[in-house]
Parts: C-alpha cells; structure tokens; sequence
C-alpha cells in the first residue's frame, strides 16, 4: 500500500481539503494568506494617500494660491 492510500484511509472525509487555522473557526491556511495580502495592500494605499493629502495641504495648495499655512 502507497503512502497517498494510507493517508486517504487514516484522514477519512477530510482528505483532500484545506486545513484549518483552528479547527472551530472556519478559515483556510489560503484563505488567511490572502487576507494578509489584502490588508498589506490596503495599509500601503493608505499610508501613500496621506503622503498625497498632507503634500497637497502643505505644499501645493499654498504654491497655487488655494490657501495659506499658518504657523
């Protein structure tokens, strides 16, 4: 008997699935990597629009005339 048909008989129904995280939450070790990735993505869009947003406020709103910074 090959090692694959002794893990299929010895893991049962859950042969061939994704493992969990913890086995009463219900998130895939994939699902988790991905959710990771999204939220690094996502934390560096946020941090380069408030580089963008405090640039417009301090510099280039006040080069055009918009505003003026009060110190």
């Amino acid at each position: 008997m090959g090692e694959a048909k002794r893990r299929k008989t010895r893991q049962g129904e859950t042969y061939g699935q994704e493992t969990r995280i913890l086995r009463w939450v219900p998130i895939t070790k994939a699902q988790s990597e991905l959710f990771v990735s999204w939220t690094t993505r996502g934390a560096w869009i946020g941090i380069i629009l408030m580089v963008v947003g405090w640039a417009t406020i301090r510099f280039i709103g006040p080069a055009f005339g918009w505003w003026q910074v009060v110190f």
